[in-house]
């Protein structure tokens, strides 16, 4: 009964803490509306959870991958739905194909339910959202909340874009914080919406600069004693495999213990690591690790701060009828 009373205060307190964090957000900007759809597609929203929702359960690596392409596709162009576009004779050079994501084939069975009950209504950029959205519902327990809507889907997609927007894992704390500036968020943003590195998988040559020729010595050092059995030394035969983000606890749950790790030297990148190199960052991991119903009310306002980038809204860009393709 106690352990009962206790989840249910945690429950009510994250609540409490989303609902004052997105009230600040949604005062300071945007053309985005919560309940866009309310009368165009009443369906949408609960169309597109129930449908991201059943492909999690399915597959729980998908949430990370959700969350990814929402990161990416915001990070690039704004949140346009450009990082879905395949190449084509005239633009072989699209987003998709400067780095490797997982997701594009569940965020078109997404689209195709949606498209079954309000054709030519919802855009995919919005999918996108709604997808990231009930990903840390469903990957991370969160209590659901509001992802403001409204956002239409651009129409072009370049390779090198992602190469000039996306924060490289090697960058040093200065750099990832104007990464995070240019995009209008905040140092605070950037600590909270960096534990989305608290889930999903990494290819080794993501950080094998940590491992060789000598481990990172803020690295631990059995922690990686275990990634040196999985990723070959660079230029070796050994390919480029991929390892799990966390290697501490379930790498399928979106969650604080990604600060905890941070703590004991057991993350991948230099950027998550660099996190501990000044006092305002690591007093903010230590904050976030010991207190998981704040960090989830501030990881909640961060992603609906991120999915405002550069928006696309009212006549600009188009609702794509398949979101891998720009609409003729």
């Amino acid at each position: 009964m106690a352990m009962a009373t206790s989840v249910s205060k945690a429950m009510l307190l994250t609540a409490f803490v989303v609902a004052a964090a997105l009230s600040t957000v949604s005062r300071a900007q945007s053309p985005l509306q919560v309940n866009f759809y309310s009368s165009s597609c009443p369906q949408a929203e609960a169309t597109v959870r129930n449908v991201t929702e059943g492909i999690i359960v399915k597959d729980r690596t998908m949430g990370a991958a959700f969350m990814r392409l929402f990161f990416h596709d915001c990070f690039v162009r704004g949140c346009d739905a450009s990082i879905l576009l395949d190449p084509t004779s005239s633009n072989p050079q699209v987003e998709k194909k400067a780095i490797t994501l997982r997701g594009y084939d569940a965020v078109n069975k997404i689209k195709a339910a949606v498209e079954a009950v309000c054709p030519g209504v919802v855009s995919c950029a919005d999918i996108l959202a709604f997808a990231a959205r009930d990903t840390a519902v469903v990957s991370g327990g969160f209590t659901t909340f509001d992802m403001p809507s409204g956002r239409r889907d651009g129409v072009v997609s370049k390779l090198f874009d992602v190469l000039q927007n996306i924060p490289s894992p090697i960058l040093k704390l200065p750099d990832l914080i104007n990464n995070f500036a240019a995009k209008g968020l905040s140092v605070d943003d950037l600590v909270t919406l960096s534990a989305a590195h608290s889930f999903g998988q990494a290819h080794c040559s993501f950080f094998n600069g940590r491992l060789y020729p000598t481990v990172d010595p803020t690295m631990n050092a059995t922690f990686a004693d275990g990634l040196k059995m999985v990723c070959p030394p660079p230029g070796s035969s050994g390919g480029d495999p991929v390892v799990s983000n966390n290697g501490v606890t379930d790498p399928n749950v979106l969650s604080n213990q990604y600060y905890g790790n941070m703590g004991v030297g057991k993350v991948l990148f230099v950027s998550d690591q660099q996190l501990m190199t000044s006092n305002y960052t690591a007093a903010k991991v230590a904050n976030n690790s010991e207190d998981a119903a704040t960090w989830m009310g501030q990881f909640a306002a961060a992603l609906v701060k991120l999915g405002s980038i550069q928006v696309l809204t009212g006549t600009a860009g188009q609702v794509r009828k398949y979101c891998n393709v720009v609409k003729s």
